[in-house]
């Protein structure tokens, strides 16, 4: 069993920056690839970033790419989602989730409660 617990969003004007943190609970986090969705109003939830276990690999949608950059430290059980350049399509809530990478998306067992991002123009 893995919890999940996200922090760091706010209400930022675009072109700024935010680091979401997301804190696992659990013995095996280490095992798991960890990955952030997010789900604008009005809008289906959508992949942003997944990390591998290892941290060795990481995968991207188009639409962050560049932008965001997802890292984890083992050590602390957190996996982090920096992002940079901000535009107001970045608003949404954003979700970590934990589980396996298939086709370079994370597909969730867990899942945390979710942050607020708002990037105002």
């Amino acid at each position: 069993q893995v919890q999940l617990v996200e922090s760091g969003g706010g209400l930022v004007q675009a072109g700024g920056s935010l680091r979401l943190s997301c804190a696992a609970s659990g013995r095996t986090f280490s095992s798991y690839a960890m990955g952030w969705f997010r789900q604008a109003p009005g809008k289906e939830r959508e992949f942003v970033a997944v990390i591998s276990w290892s941290g060795g690999s990481t995968y991207y949608a188009d639409s962050v790419k560049g932008r965001f950059t997802i890292s984890r430290d083992n050590a602390k059980n957190t996996v982090y989602l920096q992002m940079n350049s901000l535009e107001p399509e970045d608003t949404a809530v954003y979700y970590c989730g934990a589980g396996g990478i298939v086709n370079k998306r994370l597909l969730g067992d867990y899942w945390g409660q979710g942050t607020q991002v708002t990037v105002s123009s």
